[in-house]
């Protein structure tokens, strides 16, 4: 696509979480697409992303993009339906809760209340953009959006 740049991000603070968990908000994906590989120490995430930098015109873009976490010891899901590979789920907020400098939690929130929860000996994320944008079916759109 021209003039198509891939986004590409590292993560190593609170303050570069941030921006990561706005390129992420509104990403969906199938459950199948989470990977946790303990002795790696590595997770790993497939989704397809709002681009909330692409065109503001229509219905916009979504993207393929892969995040991977490192420096993981434990992995943990709540309402996140186990064996169900086709499960699609739905991004909300991605935030971290400091424990034992430079560690903490790294919490991933979906839709219908789901939530993974990675602790982390410190931020260690790598993100990028790894497919050519498409037309997204629709915008994602919140109760709040609607009160503004």
């Amino acid at each position: 696509m021209a003039g198509y740049t891939p986004m590409r991000l590292l993560a190593q603070s609170p303050d570069d979480l941030a921006v990561l968990s706005a390129a992420l908000q509104d990403a969906v994906g199938l459950l199948g697409d989470f990977q946790f590989e303990p002795r790696a120490r590595q997770f790993t995430l497939a989704l397809n992303r709002f681009r909330w930098e692409g065109p503001s015109k229509g219905h916009g873009e979504r993207v393929r993009a892969a995040l991977q976490v490192g420096s993981v010891l434990k992995a943990q899901s709540k309402r996140l339906k186990q064996g169900h590979e086709d499960g699609v789920i739905s991004l909300l907020t991605l935030a971290f809760e400091p424990g034992e400098a430079p560690g903490g939690v790294l919490s991933f929130t979906f839709s219908g209340g789901g939530e993974l929860r990675l602790e982390v000996e410190c931020i260690d994320m790598a993100f990028a953009d790894v497919s050519e944008p498409w037309r997204a079916a629709a915008r994602p759109s919140h109760p709040e959006d609607d009160e503004a």
